[in-house]
This record gives structure tokens, sequence and C-alpha cells, in this order.
């Protein structure tokens, strides 16, 4: 599959998504089963981009380890995970 037809059909289905999905009323319960869900589909999504990357699959790898950093920056604007990407804890270093 091309990179524009790979692209065309996930920007498709984010859109479909968008279009369809039903907001949940505020605020919100996350608990802690819920988190360590997420935290597995992280792993996985991390692990198959390295699967890829190995294969020499660059746009599956890369497309696996958006999914994973997705989920991570889900995960820290809800408050359930605390971190800093290391880029930006180099940009704010340098900026000092």
């Amino acid at each position: 599959m091309s990179l524009e037809v790979l692209t065309s059909k996930y920007i498709g289905s984010a859109e479909k998504v968008l279009s369809e999905l039903k907001r949940s009323p505020v605020p919100l319960s996350v608990d802690e089963g819920t988190v360590g869900e997420v935290l597995c589909w992280v792993v996985d999504y991390l692990e198959d981009a390295k699967y890829y990357k190995a294969q020499g699959k660059l746009e599956t790898s890369l497309t696996s380890v958006a999914y994973c950093e997705g989920l991570l920056d889900a995960l820290r604007l809800i408050g359930a995970v605390n971190f800093q990407w290391p880029v930006k804890q180099q940009n704010q270093t340098e900026k000092r």
C-alpha cells in the first residue's frame, strides 16, 4: 500500500469518527484498570513500531509510534500519567 493511500485511509477514518462521535458528560472518572489497559496498548504500538522498522516498513512503523505517542499524550492530558517528551526537556534546557 502506498504512503498516499495509507495516509488517505487514516485521514478518512479519523474524519468519520469525528463526525459520528458522541461526547460523554464531564467530569469523567478513569480507573486504574482503564489506565493500565491503555498503557498496554501504548507498549503494543511501540513494539509494533520497532517490528515494522526492522522489517523496513517505515511508514507502518511511523504510524504505530504516532499511535503510541497519541495515547501517551491523551493519558497525560487527563492527568493519568506525568512525563515530558525528551525533545521538550532538551529545548527547555537550551533556552536557559
